[in-house]
């Protein structure tokens, strides 16, 4: 069995690397992090529908470099835009409740 000063507690490092819930460091750093997520997710759906970048802009009327920004979290597209790209895409968005 493991001692206590081997467990590592995950809510203490993130308090000491960007602040206590709620402070606007810690907010910050918690969107930035779900940019990043949302980027990921827009990267890997546009290569598994089999996608360069250009192609995913000439569909979506935009250019590579919007594309690019997208998929680097740089830039946060628009609800229309999100779901211009998911039809580019051959996806669809679905809100549903949580549950």
């Amino acid at each position: 069995m493991k001692n206590k000063e081997s467990i590592y507690d995950v809510s203490a490092e993130l308090e000491r690397e960007f602040g206590p819930k709620g402070s606007d460091s810690r907010k910050a750093a918690e969107d930035k992090a779900w940019e990043e997520y949302n980027a990921q997710i827009l990267l890997d759906a546009r290569k598994n529908a089999g996608l360069t970048q250009q192609e995913l802009a000439d569909r979506i009327g935009a250019n590579k470099g919007y594309i690019s920004r997208l998929e680097r979290g740089l830039t946060v597209p628009t609800v229309s835009t999100l779901y211009r790209i998911a039809a580019a895409m051959g996806l669809t968005v679905e809100l549903r409740p949580k549950g």
